[in-house]
């Protein structure tokens, strides 16, 4: 026997609902918590062939370039100012949402190109940051040969160094683990196709904001949940740096 629910039926009544959230910003959260299992899969697996290995590239080693800065050696200094205007992105978004709780169109606008900024940025320091590994001329020594290479999903030239051996004033290895190229690759590469559609995404809220789409609706919510995206982004962001750069 089937029972009929009636039009505009109450499922609580409890009072106040547990669940004061709208609808698309419920299914936002949900989105972002199955995607977390994602970049924790991925983490997770990189953490267990990394220990699995008796060496492992050493990250003052493999980032340790700066750009226009020729040979200097600088550990960690360019990733770090990618984590700065990440975060610094982070806190734009920020004030475009608060902008958006009191509807000043033209508040929400300006914030919203400053974190369309900052994630153009971000990605333009990764392709030089790619760039730079892939085109390296890293002295390896392969069967016996010492050929200049760099870093791919197949090849690592961040090896053991072999003792004593020079090449044009550089000690020589022997090539890494490989999976090294393809977990940074892959994660950093999904990582950033992430802030690539947050990117896409501000730039269709600064365009619907612009044209009055919110005024007429009469909240701001959209940027409030594309806010979610983006701050999800800087903390997946956190962990990759801690994973890849500092251990």
């Amino acid at each position: 026997m089937s029972t009929q629910v009636p039009a505009g039926y109450k499922w609580w009544t409890g009072g106040k609902s547990p669940y004061n959230v709208s609808y698309g910003k419920l299914m936002m959260w949900i989105f972002l918590l199955s995607d977390t299992f994602t970049f924790g899969a991925l983490l997770i697996s990189y953490g267990t062939l990394r220990v699995s290995q008796p060496y492992w590239p050493d990250p003052n080693h493999v980032y340790n370039t700066f750009p226009f800065m020729g040979e200097a050696n600088l550990p960690l200094a360019f990733v770090s100012l990618m984590t700065f205007i990440l975060i610094m992105s982070s806190v734009t978004m920020v004030l475009a949402v608060h902008e958006g709780h009191r509807r000043n169109r033209a508040g929400v606008e300006k914030w919203l190109l400053w974190t369309i900024l900052g994630g153009f940025m971000f990605l333009g320091c990764q392709a030089w940051e790619w760039t730079h590994l892939i085109t390296g001329h890293h002295p390896v020594l392969i069967d016996g040969v010492v050929q200049e290479i760099g870093t791919t999903i197949s090849r690592n030239p961040f090896g053991p160094v072999v003792p004593g051996l020079m090449h044009d004033g550089h000690p020589v290895t022997v090539p890494g683990p490989v999976g090294f190229g393809g977990f940074f690759f892959g994660i950093t590469g999904f990582h950033g196709f992430h802030v690539f559609s947050g990117v896409m995404l501000n730039i269709l809220m600064y365009f619907w904001t612009r044209n009055g789409r919110f005024d007429r609706q009469g909240h701001y919510e959209m940027i409030e949940k594309v806010g979610l995206y983006w701050h999800f982004v800087d903390l997946v962001w956190v962990f990759v740096f801690l994973c890849f750069y500092l251990i």
